[in-house]
């Protein structure tokens, strides 16, 4: 296993700039989402990584060796990075049973037949596939393929597991026991783990830290908890968990990391980022629906615009503003058009046109 190291990498396709300058630290053995809406970057940084791609400026060192800088004539092909990839196509042999695909690298390098058979047993143990060596993959079901996918890596002992949207082709079911399945599989080896995805939900279940990315971009990098409570501008703060993201204007410190904002009638309290403490230019007021709850001794007073089942709660849509609707959980049903009183407990304030941008 190995550190990832990723110095100011950028990559254009004619006019067009996929990757922009980027810097990216991921520690050996961590487990690291790139998150980001589709086109993003996210999958052409994945390919840079690889070593499809060739970076047109910056460097990219593996366990501080470099294998692509261009100024200094370095780009390491993929087959020598010893880099295991799975892809949302399992891109597994029907013709071949389930263990001769898993061993079929080993077969390619030359190993013989015992270290070959002990190495593919040994994966398909940590993938619980073991009863399924000898079948067709076409007896498999999506997460089952997938499994075998993430074996075949696993036999060639990769410095980093590198999976670009493995899971977007499975129905919800077999997203969330794959899910586990890779968190089982992290632990078990240790193994350094890159994961592309667009979904907030697959990065927030099992990543250690997630970078979120954005017009060639990484907006943020923190760890899934501090994404979502404090996120650093506008654009991770609409795109990671569910909320409402306000402009706001004055705002009264109330000592170190804590202010008071004004929303129509009321006064809330909110924890505030150092950066939009020291300026406050270009505020937004981030509340998730969680701090947000009917109470008719709310100050703030809003009008009922939808209500969702969800199962267990409902989610309102209410209007308290010309210009700002808040979500809300609540725990019974409410009609259309109904006035209610809300109480918020927290929020999170920060300079909405600032981020990392790294």
């Amino acid at each position: 296993m190995a550190d990832i190291n990723l110095s100011r990498i950028t990559k254009s396709f004619g006019d067009y700039r996929a990757v922009n300058q980027v810097s990216l630290d991921i520690h050996d053995g961590e487990f690291v989402a790139l998150l980001g809406p589709s086109g993003c970057g996210k999958t052409t940084l994945l390919r840079l990584l690889a070593g499809f791609e060739e970076p047109d400026q910056g460097v990219i060192a593996l366990g501080g060796q470099a294998v692509a800088d261009p100024v200094n004539g370095v780009m390491i092909n993929p087959e020598a990075r010893n880099l295991g990839i799975v892809f949302q196509s399992y891109a597994l042999w029907p013709h071949m049973s389930v263990a001769r695909n898993v061993g079929y690298p080993l077969e390619v390098r030359g190993l013989g037949r015992a270290e070959r058979e002990a190495k593919i047993a040994e994966a398909l143990s940590i993938v619980a596939l073991e009863p399924y060596a000898d079948r067709s993959p076409t007896e498999l079901s999506g997460g089952q393929r997938q499994r075998v996918a993430l074996a075949r890596c696993l036999v060639m002992e990769p410095r980093a597991v590198l999976l670009d949207e493995p899971l977007a082709n499975l129905d919800v079911h077999l997203r969330e026991t794959m899910q586990q399945a890779f968190l089982d599989f992290h632990r078990r080896t240790g193994a350094t783990m890159i994961y592309v995805t667009h979904d907030q939900a697959e990065a927030m279940a099992m990543a250690d830290r997630i970078a979120v990315m954005d017009k060639g971009c990484i907006r943020q990098m923190a760890a899934p908890e501090t994404l979502y409570r404090e996120p650093a501008d506008h654009m991770v703060a609409g795109f990671v968990g569910a909320g409402a993201v306000l402009p706001i204007g004055d705002v009264s410190m109330r000592g170190a990391g804590r202010c008071s904002v004004r929303l129509g009638d009321a006064a809330i309290h909110a924890r505030i980022c150092q950066k939009a403490a020291s300026n406050m230019n270009e505020l937004g007021l981030c509340l998730r629906p969680e701090d947000v709850w009917v109470d008719e001794a709310g100050t703030l007073r809003g009008s009922v615009e939808d209500c969702v089942y969800l199962g267990g709660r409902f989610r309102l849509q209410v209007r308290v503003g010309a210009d700002q609707v808040l979500p809300v959980y609540a725990t019974k049903r409410a009609r259309i058009g109904e006035a209610v009183g809300l109480v918020i407990s927290d929020g999170w304030v920060f300079n909405r046109s600032e981020g990392e941008a790294a």
